[in-house]
């Protein structure tokens, strides 16, 4: 049985929510605040009982105190990767560009349909549950069943398990930086624009500031770069996007 914390202020919701997801075969549990879902989910909570192993958050954007951007962000700063499905009623494309950048892994605006909901936190649950099996697979990284492993310049990206592994580092991807590496990655060579990353990736075809991807660039730049200040890998192409080249010295 699958583990959800449902973070909302608003009680009915809230109420709502936990009575329809276990009425689907879910475990679930509330917190009214990001503060109290922060140590919900803290690895050793200073709390009377034990810290409870949670499958999914689904964590509302307006919150009292902290936000939920600042609650996504501080449990990624802190190694937690739980999967993160956020609800919003800023459904402006910068927002939910936001929210990813927090770290979160999906998102669904306010109103919601509970189909639609329901929907998407199981997609992130099975994607949880490959996870779990591809790490707990003897297979080598090469013969792994979902063929998601890519080297290039001695580092390594393992997108079944949202790894990147260089220079004796592991990096922890959240899903969108892996997507966004994916895309770029599949398309080698050739020039990407930042609107056709907003819709192939995000899926978002509405109007909006595309300067937003740039701040996954910095930071994608920053785990694949050896100097990330001038980058030979993650290209920019004035006027355009950018491009990725996973071999420098072959002239591409």
């Amino acid at each position: 049985m699958s583990v959800v914390l449902i973070v909302e202020d608003e009680q009915h919701i809230a109420d709502g929510l936990k009575f329809n997801l276990e009425a689907e075969g879910y475990d679930v549990e509330t917190a009214p605040d990001g503060e109290t879902a922060l140590e919900l989910l803290a690895k050793n909570p200073k709390r009377s009982k034990p810290s409870r192993q949670f499958d999914a958050v689904v964590l509302d954007v307006m919150l009292p105190g902290k936000d939920g951007f600042e609650v996504a962000r501080e449990l990624r700063q802190a190694g937690q990767y739980v999967p993160i499905l956020m609800l919003t009623a800023r459904s402006r494309p910068e927002d939910i560009l936001r929210g990813f950048e927090a770290g979160a892994d999906d998102y669904v605006p306010k109103p919601f349909e509970l189909a639609i909901l329901i929907a998407r936190l199981h997609g992130l649950l099975r994607r949880r549950e490959w996870l779990r099996l591809s790490r707990s697979s003897s297979e080598t990284p090469a013969q792994n069943a979902l063929g998601e492993v890519f080297n290039f310049s001695g580092k390594t990206i393992d997108f079944s398990k949202l790894e990147l592994r260089t220079g004796g580092r592991t990096v922890q991807l959240t899903l969108m930086e892996a997507e966004l590496l994916r895309y770029l990655i599949k398309n080698e060579g050739r020039p990407v624009s930042r609107q056709s990353l907003l819709e192939d990736v995000w899926g978002l075809r509405e109007d909006t500031d595309t300067r937003a991807i740039d701040n996954f660039i910095v930071r994608l730049r920053r785990y694949i770069e050896d100097d990330p200040s001038n980058p030979i890998h993650l290209l920019t192409v004035r006027g355009v996007g950018y491009r990725f080249v996973a071999d420098p010295g072959s002239g591409e």
